[in-house]
């Protein structure tokens, strides 16, 4: 284990960005993006990427890295990612890591090893097809002939652990045991403080969510996207990214502007209940709830009495 982070993370439009730049100011650190769309170049308002204003001299890493329609994995994040950490370590700042997507941030925490297995691996679109072409029995067959093991403890109908299970073998040739027991034993890269941010009632997160979007939209979200698609640049994963893909869809013809825009809000809080659910298995996290009277001091106070309990007593900027 090289060093300690600090970890902002939840739902999108809790208010992470504010709460890290203040952190940072305050402790004397500098931010890493965790976010699967911010990687990309030249999508900057419909991923909420933070503006130079809003980060307020503040440095930022892992903004920009990618350009849209290139293939980014976790593993690249987490290798990227790790020697941002390691820079911001040994210059004697603190590194806080803020974002709102947990494989990016898991796989920055376990470091060495660390493979791609999950929703963003692109093996699950891939396995996901494959089940729907060629029927349960035959991925279950598939499975025994790699895992023995793992097939015979699973039901035919549990298309879930199913597909785990061929998704590891493939992305490690490791069965999906020996693949668990390897990342139980093995030890982190980094030893993280985390803090997760959300809005309760969830009414007032999706509220949130809501005005995002039409800020967005009344920042040029439109011109954006056009510029994109007219330079052929939407392609691959960025091209499914919430707002970019409903906008291509009204730029088809495919739908009208305020179908959507609706779309993109309902997604857009979908998103959120999944990295909720994402993030609330974690035991690690510290959960600062955010209210209707919440404002930024309050949280950041909050916040920093949380840190102080872990060694971040503010003087680390000096």
């Amino acid at each position: 284990m090289s060093g300690r982070i600090i970890v902002i993370c939840g739902p999108t439009a809790s208010g992470k960005t504010a709460l890290s730049v203040a952190l940072a100011k305050r402790l004397g650190g500098e931010v890493v993006s965790a976010d699967s769309m911010q990687i990309y170049r030249r999508m900057d308002i419909g991923t909420a990427k933070p503006t130079a204003e809003e980060m307020q001299g503040v440095p930022h890493h892992m903004l920009d890295v990618a350009d849209p329609g290139e293939q980014y994995s976790v593993s690249r994040y987490a290798e990227e990612a790790g020697s941002c950490v390691e820079k911001i370590l040994a210059g004697g700042r603190v590194p806080i890591v803020c974002g709102g997507t947990g494989l990016y941030i898991d796989g920055l925490i376990r470091g060495a090893g660390y493979q791609p297995c999950g929703a963003d691996s692109g093996l699950r679109d891939a396995l996901e097809r494959e089940w729907e072409q060629n029927g349960p029995e035959r991925m279950l067959e598939q499975l025994r002939a790699a895992d023995p093991d793992s097939a015979a403890r699973l039901h035919l109908n549990d298309k879930r652990r199913i597909l785990r299970a061929l998704e590891v073998f493939r992305a490690t040739g490791e069965t999906i045991t020996a693949h668990n027991l390897r990342t139980q034993m093995t030890l982190p890269r980094f030893e993280a403080v985390m803090l997760g941010l959300t809005a309760e009632p969830r009414s007032l997160l999706y509220d949130r969510i809501d005005r995002r979007v039409d800020e967005m939209l009344e920042q040029g979200l439109l011109r954006e996207v056009r510029a994109l698609l007219d330079e052929g640049l939407l392609r691959g994963t960025a091209a499914q990214a919430i707002g970019y893909k409903e906008l291509t869809d009204y730029f088809r013809g495919q739908a009208t502007l305020e179908q959507a825009a609706e779309l993109i809000r309902r997604k857009s809080r979908n998103y959120a209940k999944r990295q909720l659910t994402w993030f609330r298995r974690d035991g690690r996290i510290h959960w600062i709830i955010r209210k209707e009277d919440s404002d930024l001091n309050s949280i950041l106070q909050e916040s920093t009495e949380y840190l102080r309990k872990h060694g971040y007593t503010g003087d680390e900027k000096t």
